[in-house]
C-alpha cells in the first residue's frame, strides 16, 4: 500500500513541529473502526492523531499506531486528561494510565480537558512537570476561554503551547483566537464541520462550487489559512481522503471574510464557563 505525506506542519512556541491537518477520533469506539480509521488517514498523509482518555479509546489508537507503515517520530499523538482526574497527583497518574494503554514511551501533546473550576491550575503543574521530565513533547489545555488563559499565564512556569477549542464557521471566537496569537498559544479546532452541518450553509456552497472543492474542504482550508490546526473527525476513509486534499489552492480575502461573518456564537458543544461533565 502506498503512503503519502502530504500534511504541512507548523512550529509551536517550544519549538515543536505539529501537523496543520489531524484526524478526531471523539466517539470512534470499535476496535477494528479505530485501526481501519488511522491507516486510512495515515495513507492519506496525515500525521495527526487526536485522542482522550474520555473517548475510551486510547488502546486501539495504540494498536494502530503499531500497525501503520509510517515510523512513530513521524507520528502526532496527542490525548488528554479528563475532568474527575484532574488535580496534581491524579494527573501524573492519569497520564501514566494512558501513556501504558497508548502503549508509547512519550506523547506528543497532553491537554487539560476542560478548565474544571479550582483544578485546572495544579492540573498544569502536572503537565509542567511531565514536560520538563521529557514524557511529552508539548503541552496545552482544550476548552478555555480567556479568563482561563489569563488565570493560567498569571504564575505558570510553562506557558501552554495550544488550545483546543470548538471553532468553525458559526463559532469564530474572533477575540479568543487574538488573544492566543498575541501570547504564541496556538489554537486548534474541534468540530471544525459542525458534525457536518457546514454542508448546509449557502454561502459555504457557493464557495465549495467556486474553488471546485467540497464544503468540508472549503472550511478547513478557512482553518489553515486562518492560522488554526484543525482536526476533523471521520471514519469514511473517501471523507478522510478528500479532508487531506487542502494544500493546492488558496481562498481569496474576501472569501475568507465571508466566512469570518457567518460567526454566530453558536456552540455544538457546551460552554466552557458553564458544563457539567
Amino acid at each position: 500500500m502506498k503512503y503519502f505525506n502530504c500534511i504541512e506542519s507548523l512550529i509551536l512556541n517550544n519549538g515543536v513541529s505539529i501537523p496543520w491537518l489531524g484526524i478526531g477520533l471523539w466517539k470512534v469506539y470499535e476496535e477494528e473502526e479505530v485501526v481501519n480509521t488511522i491507516k486510512s488517514a495515515v495513507q492519506f498523509g496525515y500525521r495527526s492523531i487526536d485522542t482522550a482518555a474520555n473517548y475510551k479509546n486510547e488502546e486501539s489508537v495504540g494498536k494502530a499506531i503499531k500497525k501503520v507503515d509510517v515510523s512513530r517520530n513521524e507520528l502526532f499523538i496527542t490525548t488528554k486528561v479528563w475532568n474527575t482526574h484532574q488535580g496534581y497527583e491524579s494527573t501524573l497518574n492519569a497520564f501514566e494510565e494512558s501513556r501504558k494503554k497508548l502503549d508509547l514511551e512519550y506523547i506528543d501533546l497532553f491537554l487539560i480537558h476542560w478548565p474544571v473550576k479550582g483544578k485546572y491550575k495544579e492540573t498544569w503543574k502536572a503537565l509542567e512537570k511531565l514536560y520538563k521530565e521529557g514524557f511529552v513533547r508539548a503541552i496545552g489545555v482544550s476548552n478555555f476561554q480567556e479568563h482561563h488563559l489569563q488565570d493560567l499565564l498569571k504564575d505558570c512556569q510553562v506557558k501552554p503551547m495550544v488550545n483546543q477549542v470548538e471553532f468553525h464557521p458559526y463559532l469564530t471566537q474572533k477575540s479568543l483566537h487574538t488573544f492566543c496569537k498575541e501570547h504564541n498559544i496556538q489554537l486548534e479546532a474541534w468540530s471544525p464541520l459542525m458534525k457536518g452541518k457546514v454542508v448546509n450553509i449557502p454561502q459555504i456552497k457557493t464557495l465549495a462550487k467556486k474553488y471546485n472543492k467540497t464544503c468540508a474542504q472549503i472550511v478547513l482550508r478557512w482553518n489553515i489559512q486562518l492560522g488554526v490546526v484543525t482536526i476533523p473527525k471521520s471514519v469514511n476513509k473517501d471523507r478522510i481522503k478528500e479532508n487531506a486534499d487542502l494544500f493546492d489552492f488558496n481562498l481569496d480575502q474576501n472569501d475568507i471574510d465571508l466566512l469570518n461573518n457567518l460567526n454566530r456564537d453558536y456552540r455544538i458543544g457546551p460552554d466552557p464557563d458553564n458544563f457539567d461533565l
